[in-house]
């Protein structure tokens, strides 16, 4: 008799995008995508469109816990991805809860920075997300400015000081880091994996688009994905960040908002 392996389950604990291009909603699109079945506990909700955020109403952490528990007493998850948590209340919680019942894979976006450059959480939110957070995580996935706010100091301009800011990310304590290099003025994307005292480039191309909405959150959903079927990470980040330059690329079939539009997450069936 022949037997087929489970398709894997993933689950995103993030806030919620109106627009769909980011949060929640990129996240499952995400896991969808790439062929893991999308679990979500939702953090924020947020009034928001491809121009900008008017509004977020956080859910009240008792809430969040019930979610948790509740998902968590009959799902088995494969990998979960972590976004924007602003409150070291909410990261403890969910702390908690993983370590209770810990799937193979935690994948931690620290969404920190806006793409204006603006700091989304306050001190103590970073605080929680460095100390409680990062330790929880198999793998961490900041950008630059994103790893310059975790570690309080400036921004890497090139590859020669992202790898100088390796061995401090590492110090964090999260079992890998992928150092993402899309900010640098560069006519790639190269990112810097480090992992088991290592550190190697993981390269990419970059995409000539507006289209950016949510990319954060796409690769490291992706990822998150990808790991849930098995993949070795260096395998799995490679095979998200060509899936995301493909629907980077295909964005262009979108008419989605006036702002910065969402990457097409399902380009390869329509």
């Amino acid at each position: 008799m022949t037997t087929h392996r489970p398709v894997p389950n993933a689950l995103t604990i993030a806030g919620s995008d109106p627009s769909g291009g980011a949060g929640i909603q990129a996240d499952l699109k995400s896991f969808s995508a790439l062929g893991a079945y999308g679990t979500s506990i939702i953090t924020a909700l947020t009034a928001q469109n491809t121009r900008g955020v008017r509004g977020v109403h956080p859910i009240p952490v008792e809430f969040i816990r019930l979610q948790l528990d509740t998902l968590l007493d009959d799902v088995a998850l494969d990998a979960v991805k972590i976004g924007m948590v602003a409150s070291r209340e909410v990261a403890e919680t969910i702390r908690d809860a993983l370590e209770a019942r810990r799937p193979r894979w935690v994948v931690l976006d620290p969404v920190m920075v806006a793409k204006s450059g603006d700091i989304l959480v306050d001190d103590v939110g970073i605080a929680a997300v460095r100390e409680v957070l990062v330790p929880l995580a198999d793998l961490i996935t900041p950008n630059l400015p994103e790893a310059a706010v975790l570690l309080g100091r400036p921004a890497p301009t090139s590859r020669d000081e992202m790898l100088a800011m390796a061995p401090a990310l590492a110090g964090l304590g999260a079992g890998a880091v992928l150092l993402k290099g899309g900010h640098l003025r560069d006519e790639s994307c190269p990112d810097l994996l480090i992992a088991d005292g290592e550190s190697r480039w993981i390269e990419g191309t970059r995409i000539a688009t507006s289209n950016l909405h949510g990319t954060g959150c796409s690769l490291s959903s992706a990822i998150a994905a990808r790991l849930a079927l098995g993949d070795e990470l260096p395998t799995a980040i490679a095979a998200a960040k060509q899936w995301l330059e493909t629907a980077l690329t295909e964005s262009r079939r979108l008419a989605v908002g006036q702002g910065h539009g969402p990457v097409h997450h399902f380009h390869r069936w329509w």
